[in-house]
């Protein structure tokens, strides 16, 4: 049994006639997993490219802060036609778009009542008249008697006193008429002037830019109450157009008046209009959480395509600083509380970190205050082609060689 088991080799690999068999073969493969392991690791380091740099030569310029707003064109001066007395529009003689001038008729307003005012007014001014003329009269009268009874020596000293007194009364009657007559002109002053309104007329040069009567409204149903644009007639001066703007609470601190703005309309393609800020609201309005203030700009020069409504957008230019070395904003890194710039200088391949001060900002270029000079090449962009296979490399933990199995 011992002797057959020895022939059999008594091994799963057939024992010593295996491995004499097969051990050339087990070398082979071996050195050839060695040597191909080794070509791809050789190829891999071949592969590596150098890492390159975009850069721009620092310039001296102009650098231009901003603060941005978006709006509407709104008409400055708007004045609403909204008469005081009632009745029933007649006449109506406009219709919107309509260029109007101060005084032109717009409506008439139906009102039997202001009729029959202004005829009791006329009646009762003409009795103060009256009333004036007579009292005079009785002055007259009471000073010729008062002088007839001088003359006559047979009147006593108490008649002639009687009388004295009596043009003392009349004088005092034409005071009171005249008084009277004062008050009834007054009035009949008013009824006029209320008749006249019955004729609505533009109080300004403008365009009529709101109609909201018709023929037959009774004006005594209708209310303005909630707004101007819901006035009977609205009237707008166009040569007043301005561009309302909200600004952020956060830029509203850098905003003056006076300052220049340039402004682009969302309706007119290729349009740039220049302006300034004339004023700002002192106080914001809240929405969603956020504080704006509007701001008014008033336009350079008025392009007849720009109508009130428009959207707007408008860039306030808040400072201009002349001959500074600017840089483009994404050659700025910041490490900590430091900001620096990669300089690549002349006949070098790794870029040189110089910390810098930065002055005024947009949203494109910083200035550089000092750190770099005119002319110095600054990185904007490192392009790493290696990136991707050093991140690979780096959560492995390793390097795998094909054919030997995963793990580290």
């Amino acid at each position: 049994m011992h002797n057959e088991m020895s022939a059999k080799g008594g091994s799963a690999f057939g024992g010593k006639n295996y491995w004499k068999k097969h051990k050339t073969s087990l070398v082979v493969v071996a050195v050839l997993l060695i040597a191909g392991s080794y070509y791809w690791y050789d190829k891999s380091n071949q592969n590596t490219e150098t890492i390159r740099y975009k850069t721009v030569a620092a310039e001296r310029g102009d650098l231009t802060t901003s603060v941005s707003g978006s709006g509407n064109v709104v008409v400055d001066q708007l004045a609403t036609v909204d008469p005081t007395i009632t009745g029933t529009v007649s006449n109506l003689a406009v219709k919107i778009g309509d260029n109007v001038k101060k005084g032109d008729m717009l409506f008439t307003i139906v009102n039997n009542d202001l009729s029959v005012s202004n005829a009791k007014s006329t009646a009762s001014l003409q009795q103060s008249k009256n009333s004036i003329d007579s009292a005079e009269l009785q002055v007259k009268q009471a000073k010729a008697d008062y002088d007839a009874a001088k003359e006559n020596d047979e009147s006593t000293s108490d008649q002639r006193r009687i009388l004295k007194e009596k043009i003392t009364i009349a004088e005092n009657g034409v005071v009171a008429a005249r008084k009277s007559y004062n008050a009834t002109l007054a009035d009949y002053n008013n009824q006029l002037a209320n008749g006249a309104k019955r004729k609505v007329t533009a109080p300004i040069d403008g365009t009529v830019s709101a109609i909201n009567i018709k023929n037959g409204d009774d004006l005594s149903r209708l209310s303005s109450a909630g707004s101007a644009s819901s006035a009977p007639i609205v009237i707008g001066d166009m040569k007043t157009l301005k561009a309302e703007v909200q600004v952020n609470e956060v830029d509203i601190p850098n905003v003056s008046v006076g300052q220049k703005v340039t402004m682009t309309f969302g309706a007119i393609e290729g349009l740039t209009v220049s302006g300034k800020v004339e004023k700002m609201d002192a106080l914001g309005t809240i929405t969603q959480g956020v504080v704006n203030y509007n701001v008014t700009i008033g336009y350079d020069n008025i392009d007849s395509r720009i109508k009130s409504g428009m959207s707007v957008s408008a860039k306030i230019i808040t400072d201009v600083k002349q001959n500074v070395i600017i840089v483009q904003n994404s050659a700025l890194k910041v490490r900590g509380n430091k900001t620096y710039i990669e300089v690549l200088t002349k006949g070098s391949k790794t870029p040189e970190q110089r910390n810098i001060e930065i002055g005024s900002a947009n949203n494109t270029e910083t200035e550089i205050v000092s750190g770099i000079n005119a002319g110095d090449n600054v990185v904007i962009q490192t392009i790493d082609p290696n990136a991707k296979a050093n991140t690979t490399t780096n959560n492995s933990g390793g390097v795998r060689l094909p054919g030997l199995g995963g793990g580290r």
